[in-house]
C-alpha cells in the first residue's frame, strides 16, 4: 500500500463527510477478507495498517476458549490450557496472534475492494444520519411512503428510512406510495439493512404522543397521561391526571369544542378515544374507566387483583360494548381484571362463597352456624385471615370477648398447619413423572394431588372439565395441559 493511496483515501473521506479510519477500516476489511481465500476453512485474519506510511501487516488468530467449551471451530480457536503452553499469562476471550505474508494491493481484485470499500462507507454514512436523527430526540417519525418491503411499508424521512410493519398500522389503513404518513419511534434495530428504525401507528405509545402533542399542558407537567389501551382505529381509553388544582384534565385534553382530541382522532383514522380521570383508589380508577356506564358496587380481590363490577340491566351492554370491548379497554387502562355482572349475579356469586366459607368455618374451627355467619358478616372469609388479622380488628366485634377471639386464632392456626401438613403428604405421593411435566407449578401440583390426581396417567385420563373444576383453569389450559400428559401414549406412533 502506497502513500498515494493514502492520499485517495484522505480524497475519499473529505468527498463523503466520513472520518478517515472508517475508510481505512475498510481497507484493512477488503485486505483480510482477500487474505481468508488463500486458506481453507474458517480462518479469522487481521489487517493493520500504518496511518502514516500506508504500510501494512497481517495476523491469522485464534480466540482463546474455554477447555470445558471445546473447540466450535478448529480453525481460528485455541484452548485455553494449549494457549497458556504458548503464552502463559493468556485469558479466555484474548486472541493468540501469529504474522502471515501480506497480500499485495495489486493481488485484490480491483472491484472486490472497492465494492467492500464502498459498502463500509455507506454504512458509516447511514450510521452518522441515524444518529443525527435519533439525536434530534423525536418520538413521532414523519415521513413519505417510499415502497413496499416483504409486506413492510418503508417510509422516508430526509434521507432516513423507517419500517412500518402490516402489523402495526391500524386496521383497514391503506397507504399507498408517496402518501404522507406518521408513527411511533418504537426502536432502533441495525440489523434490518436500509430501514433501521421500527415504527408503529397501532401502540398507545403513539396516542400518547399524539396528545403530548396537541396537549401544551403535559408538556408544562401540569398535566400527566397515565395509562392508555387501544383497539386501534376503533375506540382507546387515556387515564389522565392533573398535577395543578386549577387544570381540568378532561377538558384540556378535549380542547375548545373538541379540537385537541378531534385532532388525534383525525390523525388515527376516527379512532375514537375516552378520557377517564385517573384516581390513586383502584375502584375510583376502574368506575371511571368503564365509563359510559354507570356502576352500582364493586368489589375489590387484592389477592386475585380482579374487581366484580355490579351494574344494572339497563347498563349491562353499555359496560361490556359491542364485542365487550368496553370491558376489554378498561381491564387495560386499569391493569385489573374486570368482571361485569347484574345484581342477581352478584347475589348468587356471594350467596355461593357465603356458603363454602361458613361450611369451611364450621368444620375447621368446630363452631355453629351463628358464629360462622358473624365471622363472614364482620368481613372474613379465609381461615388465614381469622389467624393472622391484627388481633385488635377481632377485638373490636361486639359479639365476641377476648377469649372467644383467642380462642377462634388458636383453632385458625391449628387447622392451617393441619391442613399444611396434609398437603405435604398427599405432594409426597405425586410420582415423578407428573412433577416433571412441563407447564406444572408447585400449587398446581399440590391442587392436583388434592383432587387424587397422583400420576401422569391420573391427569391423562381426567377430562376437561374435571381438571377446570378441579384447578379453576381455563379451558384451553385445561385441554392444553391434558393433551401434553397423553404425549407419551402416542410417542413413536407414525
Amino acid at each position: 500500500m502506497s502513500l498515494e493511496l493514502l492520499m485517495l483515501i484522505d480524497a475519499i473521506s473529505r468527498e463523503k463527510n466520513v472520518e478517515r479510519d472508517v475508510v481505512l477500516d475498510a481497507v484493512e476489511s477488503a485486505l483480510a477478507q482477500a487474505t481468508k481465500k488463500l486458506y481453507q476453512g474458517e480462518v479469522d485474519i487481521r489487517v493493520a495498517v500504518d496511518r502514516k506510511s500506508g504500510g501494512h501487516e497481517t495476523f491469522r488468530r485464534w480466540l482463546v476458549v474455554p477447555d470445558e467449551a471445546g473447540l466450535q471451530n478448529p480453525d481460528a480457536e485455541e484452548l485455553l490450557m494449549d494457549a497458556k503452553e504458548r503464552i502463559a499469562d493468556i485469558e479466555v476471550g484474548e486472541y493468540i496472534e501469529e504474522t502471515v505474508d501480506s497480500v499485495p494491493i495489486g493481488r485484490i481484485g480491483a472491484m472486490a475492494a472497492k465494492q467492500v470499500i464502498l459498502q463500509k462507507i455507506r454504512d458509516a454514512e447511514r450510521e452518522m444520519l441515524l444518529n443525527d436523527f435519533m439525536s434530534r430526540g423525536e418520538k413521532i417519525f414523519t415521513g413519505t411512503v417510499k415502497r413496499m418491503d416483504k409486506g413492510d411499508i418503508i417510509v422516508e424521512s430526509g434521507r432516513v428510512e423507517g419500517r412500518l410493519r402490516r402489523s402495526e398500522l391500524i386496521p383497514k389503513e391503506n397507504l399507498r406510495s408517496g402518501d404522507r404518513v406518521r408513527a411511533m419511534i418504537m426502536e432502533v434495530d441495525l440489523s434490518l439493512r436500509g430501514a433501521p428504525i421500527i415504527l408503529s401507528r397501532s401502540a398507545p405509545e403513539f396516542m400518547i404522543e399524539l396528545f403530548r402533542q396537541e396537549v401544551p399542558e403535559i408538556e408544562q407537567s401540569l398535566l400527566e397521561i397515565k395509562s392508555c389501551a387501544r383497539d386501534p382505529g376503533s375506540r382507546a381509553k387515556i387515564a389522565v391526571l392533573s398535577h395543578d388544582k386549577r387544570v381540568d384534565p378532561i377538558g384540556t385534553c378535549v380542547g375548545v369544542r373538541g379540537t385537541r382530541v378531534n385532532a388525534v382522532t383525525n390523525e388515527l383514522a376516527g379512532e375514537r378515544v375516552d378520557i377517564v380521570l385517573w384516581s390513586e383508589d383502584p375502584a375510583q380508577f376502574v368506575i371511571g374507566a368503564l365509563a359510559p356506564a354507570n356502576v352500582s358496587s364493586i368489589v375489590v380481590d387484592e389477592e386475585k387483583h380482579a374487581m366484580d363490577v355490579v351494574v344494572d340491566e339497563e347498563n349491562l351492554a353499555i359496560a361490556i360494548g359491542r364485542g365487550g370491548q368496553n370491558v376489554r379497554l378498561a381491564a387495560d387502562l386499569t391493569g385489573w381484571k374486570i368482571n361485569i355482572m347484574d345484581a342477581a349475579e352478584s347475589a348468587q356469586k356471594q350467596a355461593k362463597e357465603s356458603d363454602t366459607a361458613r361450611r369451611l368455618f364450621m368444620e375447621k374451627l368446630d363452631v355453629d352456624e351463628e358464629i360462622a355467619d358473624i365471622l363472614i358478616a364482620e368481613g372474613f372469609n379465609s381461615l388465614e385471615e381469622v389467624a393472622y388479622v391484627p388481633l385488635q380488628e377481632m377485638l373490636e366485634i361486639d359479639s365476641f370477648d377476648e377469649d372467644t377471639v383467642n380462642e377462634l386464632r388458636a383453632r385458625a392456626k391449628d387447622a392451617l398447619l393441619t391442613m399444611e401438613i396434609a398437603r405435604e403428604e398427599s405432594v409426597e405421593e405425586v410420582s415423578q413423572d407428573l412433577r416433571d411435566l412441563g407447564g406444572l407449578s408447585p400449587a398446581l401440583i399440590a391442587q392436583l394431588a388434592k383432587g387424587g390426581v397422583h400420576t401422569r396417567d391420573d391427569l391423562a385420563d381426567l377430562a376437561i372439565d374435571e381438571l377446570t373444576d378441579l384447578t379453576g383453569q381455563s379451558e384451553e389450559e385445561a385441554k392444553a395441559l391434558i393433551m401434553k400428559a397423553r404425549e407419551h401414549w402416542f410417542a413413536g406412533q407414525a
